[in-house]
């Protein structure tokens, strides 16, 4: 079983004990999405991918947020920037804008890309660099942008 599992299910149970609601249904849910891969792929899951999960889930609240925030929902997008919060706490730090942007123009210096059309080159190679700690969006902006 994964580390990271056995400390997402601890903290559900501290949060079971203390009566911290939020975290207790987000970590819920996380374990229902983590146990519902494990069904699908019919094998235990390791730390990583048990990560790749909780990165799913975060986005989601990302994304949430934003829309709740556009709708005028001031509440809800609280509700889930709330519920990203706990996440995070499982997630490794994120990066800053100028680590950021660091690795990318490394990137593409060890790529050699130069136009547009090498964005994929780049891409492909920024993808492992940056894997759970930064918004592949964000990171895809960037490569444009010093490509352009």
């Amino acid at each position: 079983m994964s580390q990271l599992l056995d400390q997402i299910t601890a903290s559900w149970k501290d949060a079971m004990r203390s009566g911290d609601a939020v975290r207790k249904e987000t970590l819920s849910l996380v374990r229902a999405a983590v146990k519902n891969v494990q069904i699908d792929a019919k094998t235990e899951m390791d730390d990583a991918a048990v990560q790749v999960v909780i990165e799913k889930e975060a986005k989601k609240r990302r994304e949430a947020a934003l829309e709740y925030e556009k709708a005028g929902y001031p509440d809800r997008a609280q509700k889930e920037r709330d519920e990203l919060a706990v996440l995070q706490d499982f997630l490794p730090s994120q990066l800053s804008e100028e680590e950021l942007q660091g690795i990318v123009s490394e990137t593409i210096a060890e790529v050699g890309a130069s136009t547009a059309k090498d964005m994929g080159k780049v891409m492909g190679a920024l993808r492992p660099k940056i894997a759970g700690r930064a918004d592949g969006k964000v990171a895809s902006e960037m490569v444009k942008a010093a490509l352009s």
